[in-house]
């Protein structure tokens, strides 16, 4: 599903705003991957001239790329097991039973797969966020040079969810504490240039970071020697002008095991944070009178909160998809004992409570910061993220101005070039 509507695991919704054409995309594939247990979302924010374009190309094309990087691996790995197999029938009986009696208990095997399979699905991601971007910079179709888009997309198979977003939307879930009472749980953090980690990558690449003096609580990225495109995340798909000065399209993943106390998870655009915070999200979408409404109940909640909160601006799109999680009836999907087993693994009956709301990792993150992919740096970034993970949540971030301020009138590497031609013309 691509429009407005509902299934019975998911709704979405989105509503154009006053700022001109609808630049929010979003997608639920159920079925995913051939697999009856395995469902993607996704929503995407488009900025820039062109970035209705881009939201809808990331929207098609992004999904397919995901799952064709996670069918490679699983038959890379399908064929390792099966070379495993044909050299444990080479060996005698004696040698055979000497290793079935020595192997690991069959539990902790299976977590061991499940490590596997999650570790799959966290390259697949990398992989196709980074061929995702690659193929928009060499179409002809749409011009990415100054558009973009964010992206927040799931993969929920059986009780295992794997997260990647680049951008400010946003992913939180629904669920309950100790006592029964419903939280938010927020599942990435907002990717924008007032993070520590962000500014120091964007600093690094030439690229410059600060906010206008009319909205100060808005740090942008800039070119090195002109004032623009003042871009208001640090991580996008597109905006190319951006790529050589710290702006990279690497997602950051997050990782999560499901319990029965896990409701629902909502997928949404800045539209809906800029004027909801986590909590009335939540509560939105619980309270909803039906399933199939809750994202309708949600986006028209945020429109109404819109034109409350602030009068004198314009209404931002609005786009969001809510999974609902079922996590109780879901034996059906899976055999108790491996839900006893995830169970296990993830008792999070101590580590759900209000102090979460201020974690920037909800169970496991892989966070890759670098413009060029370089190990080194990546592990110098690494290191500056943990110091400043004490003292910087990146959550319930606010910004009510434009993604773009500015659109740059030259070809960086063009300006360049014409210097170097005017400098040697009067030699």
């Amino acid at each position: 599903m691509c429009l407005n509507g509902s299934s019975e695991v998911a709704s979405l919704f989105t509503l154009q705003g006053k700022k001109g054409t609808n630049q929010d995309a979003m997608i639920v594939w159920e079925n995913f991957g051939s697999r009856t247990d395995t469902i993607f979302c996704g929503v995407f924010d488009g900025h820039g001239p062109f970035g209705h374009l881009v939201a809808k190309r990331v929207r098609d094309s992004l999904p397919l790329k995901v799952s064709a990087h996670w069918k490679v691996n699983l038959n890379s790995e399908d064929l390792l097991r099966e070379i495993s197999i044909n050299t444990m029938g080479g060996m005698s009986p004696g040698e055979t039973a000497f290793v079935s009696a020595g192997e690991e208990p069959r539990a902790f095997a299976e977590l061991e797969e499940i490590e596997k399979q999650v570790q799959m699905l966290k390259e697949s991601f990398l992989k196709a966020f980074k061929v995702m971007d690659r193929e928009l910079r060499m179409q002809k179709k749409i011009d990415c040079f100054c558009s973009g888009t964010t992206a927040v997309a799931l993969i929920k198979q059986g009780h295992r969810v794997v997260i990647g977003n680049v951008g400010d939307s946003r992913a939180v879930l629904g669920t309950r504490d100790k006592d029964g009472s419903l939280i938010a749980v927020q599942l990435t953090v907002d990717l924008k240039p007032n993070i520590p980690a962000e500014a120091e990558r964007i600093r690094r690449c030439r690229g410059r970071v600060f906010a206008l003096k009319d909205e100060p609580e808005v740090a942008r990225v800039w070119l090195p020697n002109n004032n623009s495109p003042g871009l208001a995340m640090a991580r996008a798909f597109g905006d190319f002008c951006l790529k050589n000065f710290g702006l990279i399209s690497v997602p950051d993943l997050s990782c999560l095991s499901l319990s029965e106390k896990d409701e629902f998870i909502v997928l949404a655009t800045d539209g809906i944070w800029d004027v909801l915070s986590n909590k009335e999200v939540v509560e939105i979408v619980a309270s909803a009178s039906a399933r199939s409404s809750a994202s309708r109940a949600l986006v028209e909640r945020a429109v109404r909160a819109w034109r409350h909160k602030y009068p004198t601006s314009k209404v931002d799109d609005c786009a969001a998809v809510c999974l609902f999680l079922d996590m109780s009836n879901s034996s059906a999907a899976s055999s108790a004992k491996s839900h006893e087993q995830l169970a296990s693994v993830d008792d999070r009956s101590e580590m759900i409570s209000e102090k979460d709301l201020l974690i920037s990792r909800p169970i496991e993150s892989d966070s890759e910061i670098t413009t060029e992919e370089s190990n080194e740096d990546a592990a110098k970034l690494e290191e500056m993220q943990s110091e400043s993970e004490t003292e910087w949540s990146a959550l319930e971030g606010v910004s009510r101005g434009n993604t773009l301020v500015d659109l740059p009138g030259f070809v960086p590497e063009r300006e360049d070039k014409r210097k170097n031609a005017g400098e040697r013309s009067h030699m």
